[in-house]
């Protein structure tokens, strides 16, 4: 659901217009902002707008982590995005698996209208359930992680003063490639497709493939049976990704975890001074 995909019909009154945004049968009237940005409301969402997007992007020239992260206020934050079915809440499961020994957690999940993913993660003893917090986004999820960013914003600065978190995980709820995350959400942001796309996904680009910190490419163990060609796959990345660094990963089967948190301690090294346990 990127700004190329919404269609939009305009019809100017004055210095406001309207238009339909068509999410299913539901339209929502938009106007003009004083940024000169199209807004509009739904679902609950406090108003946000929908960027457009000129380019598949570029990994040199992504947003840098800010500078002036006080991690006091909040601790460094892991933005996990990507389609639905591709992986997102299995490796939040992993992430936690591996690192919750050693350095202080909590969690936060997207879902549009549920809460599964969260309820997910509690099943599985993923985290304490009081360490994990579950949103329900509305019908634009990239919104909740790239815009409007206050429904993950107070949860996630609530775990981190409760628990005096080393880390928070913020999963997005399953969009499309080109939700990425805002810098002022995530210090680290990790995007994960999966093989049964086609090896036609890395190519496609999108912010989500070419500026991420880390591209995760899934379930490599069913490429075969779905005609997917790895060697494709690792060309398209490079390419696209500006030589960025991405993981081919199994990650129900632990396969390519272990470096994806080897990518994540050396960012949260770097951006707070500490040093791993």
């Amino acid at each position: 659901m990127s700004s190329q995909d919404h269609h939009h019909h305009h019809h100017h009154e004055g210095d406001r217009h309207h238009h339909t945004h068509e999410e299913g049968s539901l339209a929502a009237a938009s106007w003009v902002g004083p940024d000169g940005r199209v807004y509009h409301s739904h679902d609950g969402l406090a108003p946000h707008s929908h960027e457009p997007i000129y380019s598949p992007g570029f990994f040199s020239k992504r947003a840098p982590p800010l500078v002036d992260r006080d991690f006091k206020e909040r601790a460094f934050t892991v933005g996990i995005g990507g389609p639905v079915g591709t992986g997102k809440t299995a490796l939040m499961l992993a992430l936690c698996q591996f690192l919750r020994d050693k350095y202080s957690l909590a969690a936060v999940t997207n879902d549009i209208f549920t809460k599964e993913d969260g309820e997910f993660l509690v099943k599985h003893g993923a985290l304490p359930e009081q360490r994990i917090r579950a949103v329900e986004t509305g019908g634009c999820p990239h919104a909740a992680i790239r815009e409007d960013i206050s429904i993950n914003l107070g949860p996630l600065e609530e775990l981190s003063n409760l628990y005096k978190a080393d880390i928070l995980l913020c999963e997005s709820g399953g969009d499309n490639l080109a939700a990425n995350f805002s810098r002022e959400l995530a210090d680290y942001i990790i995007y994960i497709i999966d093989v049964s796309g086609g090896d036609k996904i890395p190519r496609k680009g999108g912010p989500g493939i070419t500026q991420a910190d880390l591209l995760v490419i899934n379930k490599t163990d069913i490429a075969q049976a779905v005609g997917a060609d790895l060697k494709i796959m690792e060309r398209d990345a490079l390419r696209m990704r500006d030589g960025g660094p991405f993981v081919f990963a199994q990650v129900k089967h632990r396969v390519g975890v272990e470096e994806i948190v080897n990518h994540v301690l050396q960012a949260w090294e770097a951006a707070t001074g500490n040093r791993r346990r």
